[in-house]
């Protein structure tokens, strides 16, 4: 029998195995391609789960106009998307959308304000693999700040919400940057 204790960060991989011909222990071989495969396997799908922020600034004129951050890919067909990025192993997800933030965007925790009450989790296909993206919503604190973009991006924009749904082109997308502006419309209601 061959038994494996893995640390992963929040994640313990075990695994048990004794061949059915014989009791006796498996080869080194054999349990090393054992743990080759379990760890891929757990590696692709942490890799399935990604996390971002939602980036918004306020702007003038008017004084309630708001601009949602959109980074356009340098790859595949450069769709439109906010920061976002996949989650390493023991990462938990709000430090995943912080480092990718910064990462992607150039835009640090120190520049954000996270929105108390706004999460959204997408799920769609992706090469016939489910992908999960968890995205928050913050508040850019200097809306003059610059974006540097990494080499995963080519362009960024800041956008009104109609201009960027219409950027963003998936209805999914579409759907969480409608939710995200109605959910600030209604903090700014309480806030009056």
């Amino acid at each position: 029998m061959s038994l494996f204790r893995l640390d992963l960060g929040s994640h313990w991989l075990t695994c048990t195995h004794t061949p059915a011909h014989t009791s006796a222990p498996t080869s080194h071989t054999h349990t090393h391609r054992m743990l080759t495969l379990f760890l891929r396997v757990f590696v692709w799908e942490m890799a399935a789960r990604a996390c971002g922020f939602i980036v918004f600034r306020r702007c003038a004129p008017p004084p309630d106009a708001i601009e949602y951050l959109l980074l356009q890919t340098s790859y595949g067909e450069h769709h439109w998307t906010p920061p976002k990025g996949h989650v390493d192993p023991g990462e938990d997800d709000l430090t995943t959308a912080l480092r990718e933030t910064k990462e992607e965007a150039g835009l640090g925790a120190e520049q954000l304000q996270v929105v108390d009450g706004f999460e959204r989790e997408l799920r769609y296909e992706v090469r016939g693999k489910t992908k999960e993206v968890l995205y928050w919503l913050a508040e850019l604190r200097d809306p003059g700040a610059a974006v540097t973009l990494s080499h995963e991006h080519q362009d960024h924009r800041w956008a009104r919400l109609e201009e960027a749904c219409s950027l963003a082109r998936h209805q999914d997308m579409q759907d969480t940057l409608r939710a995200a502006h109605a959910h600030l419309e209604v903090r700014q209601d309480t806030d009056r």
